[in-house]
């Protein structure tokens, strides 16, 4: 079972558990649950808080019907393990993830199309930036709708009502005109709404000590080795990829990371979950092309697939933060 699944498992979980009489009827089965990687130190791989979500409506505690859940969960393919944590968290243990499996076409197409749906060109004219609202505010409200868009085919306005954001401490001109549009608009999508975002020397550098710059890099390096695979005579093909498990595993997580990022209104997880694909992907980059008067192999073609999909995740989470990803830097 791929981490995307999980949600669609739990809530056939609720569903077959109100069917058969385990929650009450009274029970409204929720279309779409967030699954999210436990934090440090917590158990398991994945968490979900769906119990609290259910329990009102069943007529008891979060916990019993996190025990109902789990019970039912565990039996599902795919899962190694399901336990009950603090007084109802749902904690998952996938096995890890495969490149067949992360790469495979019905995935990454399925995160092109949902990126694509809900980046930056898709904005119809109806939402165009409110000249009203202060620039740090447009910049994370249109992130959000875009986010939102994500997760279904129409996201409307009023889907931001309560969404409190900070304004940026200098004026907007001062800010643009100092790191430009994109470099400004990570700045401002990088903290929580609620906070004020802070603007450095760091989003100017063309280095590794400026998450802006590894992100977008990241992204180029991943189209310069399709490129240069190509002068050698071979392209991706997607295999096993034994040496790459933070690659694997960031892949892996994106889907659930955008639905986290929508339910949440929270772009700042998407920008830290880029930075996390790009780090790995740039540790990566030595181990995709041959070296010396080595000839490609299969292997070569599988870590050439995997690069591909982590560059092609990486346009499209950019996309969705309304930030360009160029192909050389």
């Amino acid at each position: 079972m791929n981490p995307a699944d999980l949600p669609r498992a739990v809530v056939r979980a609720v569903r077959c558990a109100v069917a058969d009489g385990e929650l009450a009827a009274t029970v409204v089965v929720p279309e779409r649950v967030v699954v999210e990687r436990t934090r440090p130190g917590g158990v398991g791989d994945y968490a979900t808080p769906v119990a609290f979500q259910v329990a009102k409506r069943a007529g008891c505690a979060p916990h019993a019907v996190a025990q109902v859940l789990a019970r039912r969960l565990a039996q599902e393919p795919g899962i190694d393990d399901v336990e009950v944590t603090g007084p109802g968290f749902l904690c998952f243990v996938l096995p890890a993830p495969t490149a067949p499996d992360v790469i495979s076409r019905g995935i990454i197409d399925d995160i092109v199309i949902r990126d694509a749906r809900g980046g930056a060109a898709f904005l119809s004219p109806a939402d165009a930036a409110d000249t009203s609202l202060g620039l740090r505010e447009r910049v994370v409200r249109d992130c959000v709708l875009r986010l939102l868009r994500t997760q279904s085919d129409r996201a409307a306005r009023g889907d931001l009502d309560g969404l409190a954001v900070a304004a940026v401490a200098e004026r907007d001109g001062d800010v643009l005109a100092r790191y430009g549009r994109e470099a400004a608009s990570w700045a401002m999508l990088a903290v929580p709404a609620r906070e004020t975002p802070t603007f450095g020397a760091a989003l100017l550098l063309q280095g590794e000590a400026s998450e802006f710059f590894r992100v977008r890099y990241a992204h180029a390096r991943a189209r310069t080795l399709v490129r240069n695979a190509g002068q050698l005579g071979f392209g991706p093909d997607a295999g096993d990829v034994d040496d790459a498990p933070e690659l694997l595993r960031a892949l892996a997580d994106h889907p659930l990371v955008l639905e986290a990022a929508a339910h949440h209104r929270a772009p700042e997880r998407l920008v830290r979950h880029l930075v996390e694909l790009a780090d790995a992907l740039l540790d990566f980059q030595y181990r995709v092309l041959p070296k010396g008067d080595e000839k490609p192999s299969a292997a070569h073609r599988a870590r050439l697939a995997l690069a591909e999909a982590a560059g092609t995740v990486l346009a499209g989470g950019l996309a969705l933060l309304g930030i360009d990803a160029p192909t050389r830097l």
